[in-house]
């Protein structure tokens, strides 16, 4: 059964989860727009490959709205399940990023199998030299401090009404989830980009030296 009231984000202790407590939460939620606590600026943790259940992957479309209009990227996008189902459930396009080649080759054979190669494309890159900007929808399966991390790039490069969706890790208080879902074991977290976002990291931006 699921839950699809709006509550603030909870302090999520499941799988791969990397919360350091309510302190490191207060800390955030404090911070600068465009900044983050000491903590989130260590070194990240490796992101373990792991599969996306296939309810889940319809699930997270579900909740972003996907239509045929829209570009999907999946960072840390694994087989490519997720822009693949975008493309032949919505005839949307997607974008699919992982830093390990073998899953690249992986989902572009999937791609091929799907029938759905000319509306996806995977690339091996890194998160944090990648443009995301021409994405309506983003899609996340990572971690807690890597969220974190990828939090100021989104706001800045994504446009007002994309949709952001990430399975069992939130962005901590300084970005609450406008919707919370669980499944089974599972949570899953979605925003939008608003214009008072955008407004909001266009001022500190202007107010930084």
């Amino acid at each position: 059964m699921s839950d699809d009231r709006p509550t603030a984000p909870p302090i999520v202790h499941e799988r791969r989860t990397l919360l350091h407590g309510a302190a490191a939460l207060a800390g955030l939620a404090l911070a600068p727009a465009t900044t983050l606590p000491a903590f989130a600026q260590r070194p990240l943790p490796k992101v373990p490959y792991v599969t996306t259940p296939q309810d889940i992957v319809d699930r997270m479309l579900s909740m972003a709205q996907v239509g045929r209009d829209d570009v999907v990227y999946d960072l840390g996008c694994g087989d490519g399940r997720i822009v693949i189902s975008a493309a032949r459930r919505y005839g949307a396009r997607g974008v699919g990023i992982d830093l390990d080649p073998e899953r690249i080759r992986e989902a572009n054979a999937n791609a091929r199998s799907a029938g759905v190669q000319d509306r996806v494309r995977f690339r091996q890159a890194d998160l944090f030299k990648t443009d995301f900007s021409p994405a309506t929808v983003v899609m996340l399966y990572l971690l807690f401090e890597v969220n974190l991390q990828l939090m100021p790039q989104l706001w800045r490069q994504l446009r007002v009404g994309a949709r952001v969706v990430s399975h069992d890790f939130h962005m901590g208080a300084q970005w609450p989830p406008e919707r919370i879902v669980r499944v089974r074991d599972k949570t899953l977290y979605a925003w939008t980009i608003t214009e008072e976002l955008k407004q909001e990291v266009a001022q500190a931006r202007g107010t930084q030296p």
